[in-house]
């Protein structure tokens, strides 16, 4: 047990200061006549370092680093129209005026034909990291048609052009359920604050405050009606984890109010996975859409998450068993929480 907390310790102190891996493109795709227009937007420091580095260089002028982006962006962004391939024509890349790291890729294709299934192919992950996703609206003559989400594991999509909306629920349910489980400073908060539940009831209150409360301000933040800058959020996602943890070993019998403590610190963990749909620019009018699915799969891995994690938690801490198991997790996660606070202060851009 020792072996294995101090590998838990070392695997989480050697992620990143955001503490997220999924890092996500928004793409945009514009349908006018048999002219095909294809946009993405990256953050560079959030893809793979080596291409990030091409990316880069491309923006600033070099010529080499532009080719080489070019065509992997031609080997990686593939559209079809009515089963006809669209042909690849001029291509841009450009860094964004606002300072913030993001790089911009926008290339034309001509496609033979303007009416029938879209076929997209999204092969980014290759280069961009397997954790990378891309986000894409699509656009007939400036009319919004769909939105889907492309992972590593799912890369294709068909959209029916002549048809009706379609809303792409399933891959943002998806999308939700990723960025949570690839988040492992939410995890490690679910984790403390059921250390010491026993029973199911008590679980229940826990796992339900903290649900209610990061939906308010997930739906708030999204809809812009609240906007906390990410520097505030981060560091208040580590805080909230050392509070928690702290609380399980200097006040064990606080655990009859923990759903009040999952609730008050929901509220800031909203705000963090806001963050996973705000930095796409989806518009206005696919917010909503987006927001339900994405919700229902942070919801969907967090169930998951409890259900994997907490009987052998229960397990283990009983009488006769591992019965210092709570504490000796509330002591890493407390050391966990404190690292990425300094880090996220000190150190976040």
């Amino acid at each position: 047990m020792r072996r294995l907390l101090a590998a838990l310790l070392l695997s989480l102190l050697a992620c990143p200061v955001g503490a997220h891996v999924t890092s996500t493109g928004l793409a945009i795709v514009d349908i006018d006549d048999g002219r095909l227009e294809y946009s993405l937007t990256v953050v560079a420091s959030q893809v793979d370092e080596l291409f990030a580095e091409f990316l880069l260089k491309a923006a600033d002028g070099d010529r080499d680093s532009a080719e080489r982006v070019a065509q992997t962006m031609r080997d990686d962004a593939k559209f079809t129209i009515a089963g006809a391939a669209c042909a690849p024509g001029r291509i841009a890349i450009r860094g964004s005026n606002a300072g913030d790291g993001k790089i911009v890729l926008e290339m034309t294709l001509s496609c033979p034909k303007s009416l029938g299934v879209l076929a997209i192919r999204d092969d980014w992950p290759e280069v961009m990291g397997p954790h990378f996703q891309t986000v894409m609206s699509v656009r007939v003559t400036g009319r919004p048609l769909a939105e889907l989400a492309f992972v590593e594991e799912h890369r294709v999509e068909q959209v029916e052009l002549t048809g009706a909306r379609f809303t792409g629920w399933l891959d943002f349910i998806g999308m939700g359920a990723l960025h949570i489980l690839s988040g492992p400073d939410h995890l490690l908060f679910l984790l403390a604050l059921l250390a010491l539940s026993r029973g199911l009831w008590p679980t229940v209150k826990i796992v339900t405050g903290f649900t209610v409360a990061h939906s308010i301000t997930l739906s708030l933040a999204v809809l812009g009606l609240v906007d906390v800058p990410s520097r505030i959020v981060e560091p208040l996602i580590a805080a909230s984890i050392i509070w928690v943890a702290l609380e399980n070993l200097l006040s064990p019998s606080g655990i009859s109010r923990r759903w009040l403590v999952a609730a008050t610190f929901g509220l800031v963990h909203g705000l963090g996975f806001a963050g996973g749909l705000l930095e796409l620019g989806l518009p206005r009018e696919a917010l909503v859409r987006a927001l339900v699915g994405f919700n229902v799969g942070v919801e969907i891995g967090q169930i998951a998450f409890v259900a994997v994690v907490l009987p052998p938690l229960a397990w283990a801490s009983r009488p006769g068993r591992l019965t210092r198991l709570p504490q000796v997790l509330s002591v890493a996660v407390a050391v966990i929480g404190s690292v990425w606070f300094v880090q996220r202060v000190l150190f976040s851009p």
